[in-house]
């Protein structure tokens, strides 16, 4: 009976490993090697041979010793590769592919006894891959136009629109360093030219510009005083944490909720999230699940030595 390498949790350690190996290959095409060379020409001429008759999972590309490499283990690793590896020439990428799963068999081999620990993780690794095909199957065909304008109209539907604000303000240290500011102001002095005199801030400078801003932008004490403003008229002096207010309302404006195209990212992404919550749910309602933590100090889990070395 013939053996196949087992291709599951190892898929992540492929990656890593093909990186370096694919630089290499496009700096400097057809300057392998020793073993990378020839198992790299026993690919090739491989896949020609089998050019003419029809290529499948099970065809082999390369052998170790009496373990083959088959297509199918190539094509698992290419569907996960980043789109900057995808984008390398078919001949590169194929052969950096089978090094790539040649190297990780021979290092795998050369793992004598496995830690405890590392059975633990790739157990870990076997189920989060499992459960992410099954995640993957149950968002298939969940995120339709329909659901995204049903969510869209549940959470956007009702919302009105909002009010931004444009103001501008001189900030100081003290409460009567502000009263004098509002003296001056309602004397006709400039508030722009007062600001970039005298405020503290770091939008004196600019006249004490601030630009547009929403609700909870600002904190509540310098917000109240905004909304209690008409365009164009100044405040009382305002008592922040930051120190003594005055603060000029230059305009504002009406902001309606963001369009359904706007916010179609989000919205798909609730939509997953719900459905597989409600798969989750569904499952744990139908399975006995019993947790024996209650006599478990939470705290043992830190504790590295209760895996044996």
């Amino acid at each position: 009976m013939k053996h196949r390498i087992p291709f599951t949790a190892v898929l992540a350690g492929s990656l890593a490993l093909a990186a370096p190996g694919f630089a290499q290959d496009q700096q400097a095409e057809g300057q392998d090697a020793g073993t990378s060379e020839t198992v790299a020409e026993t690919a090739a001429e491989t896949a020609t041979q089998d050019t003419a008759a029809e290529v499948g999972a099970d065809t082999v590309v390369a052998r170790v010793g009496d373990i083959e490499i088959t297509m199918g283990h190539v094509i698992a690793v290419r569907r996960q590769l980043p789109e900057q590896y995808q984008q390398l020439p078919d001949e590169t990428l194929f052969n950096g592919i089978v090094d790539q799963l040649v190297d990780q068999y021979l290092l795998s081999e050369e793992l004598t006894e496995v830690p405890v620990e590392l059975e633990y993780r790739l157990e870990n690794e076997r189920r989060a891959i499992l459960a992410q095909e099954v995640i993957e199957q149950a968002l298939a065909g969940e995120v339709t136009d329909e659901a995204l304008q049903a969510l869209y109209d549940e959470t956007y539907g009702d919302v009105a629109p909002s009010t931004e604000y444009n103001a501008s303000h001189i900030l100081v240290e003290t409460e009567e360093e502000a009263q004098a500011i509002v003296t001056e102001l309602e004397g006709g002095a400039d508030f722009a030219a007062l600001a970039a005199e005298k405020s503290t801030g770091p939008s004196g400078p600019s006249g004490g510009e601030l630009g547009w801003f929403g609700p909870g932008a600002m904190v509540p004490e310098f917000e109240q005083a905004v909304v209690g403003l008409e365009p164009g008229t100044v405040s009382d002096p305002v008592q922040t944490q930051f120190g003594w207010h005055v603060v000029r309302l230059n305009e504002t404006r009406e902001v309606p909720p963001p369009s359904l195209e706007e916010t179609r990212a989000e919205l798909a992404d609730q939509v997953r999230q719900q459905a597989i919550q409600e798969r989750i749910e569904g499952l744990r309602a139908d399975a006995e699940v019993e947790r024996l933590t209650g006599d478990v100090p939470a705290d043992a889990f830190r504790d590295d030595s209760l895996l044996p070395e």
